[in-house]
């Protein structure tokens, strides 16, 4: 397995597994949180990842993806600077619990670490359906710092 951060060219198979983790999360609530375009996720992609906007680190088996953590740099006072988000994160099911997921974090880290970043959030819904998901991040040095992911459409 390789990892490195991809490029403008990968944006279409990225957008892809961004689609696959919208889709895993609405099945897995049962509740239609998003909408799924993948013209526009891949067009998207393409622009964020073309401006430098959005980082995304891909897991390769061969030169398939199968995996990938997008990035996104804030800042913030209560950070004491810039510091880095995980917008998505990604593992194809075939490929978890064979060490991928652990080793994608830890290029995440190397990669915030070569930012300056002084920390990285990620959010995942507190609910029973990701019970593992939670655990998973936290087995990986995460930890759960309260509070709920909230939204508020600008229409």
């Amino acid at each position: 397995m390789k990892y490195k951060v991809v490029d403008k060219s990968q944006a279409k198979e990225i957008a892809k597994l961004a689609v696959c983790l919208t889709n895993e999360i609405i099945e897995r609530t049962g509740i239609k949180h998003f909408d799924v375009d993948v013209p526009l996720a891949v067009s998207l992609c393409e622009g964020y990842v073309s401006s430098g906007l959005y980082n995304v680190i891909a897991a390769f088996d061969k030169n398939k993806i199968v995996g990938f953590g997008a990035l996104c740099e804030s800042r913030s006072l209560y950070a004491e600077g810039t510091f880095g988000i995980v917008q998505e994160f990604y593992v194809m099911p075939n490929y978890r619990s064979q060490n991928v997921g652990k080793e994608l974090i830890k290029e995440i880290v190397n990669f915030a670490k070569s930012e300056n970043w002084k920390k990285l959030e990620l959010c995942t819904p507190p609910l029973p359906e990701f019970d593992r998901t939670v655990a998973f991040y936290q087995v990986n040095g995460f930890e759960i710092t309260g509070g709920h992911k909230m939204k508020f459409t600008i229409v």
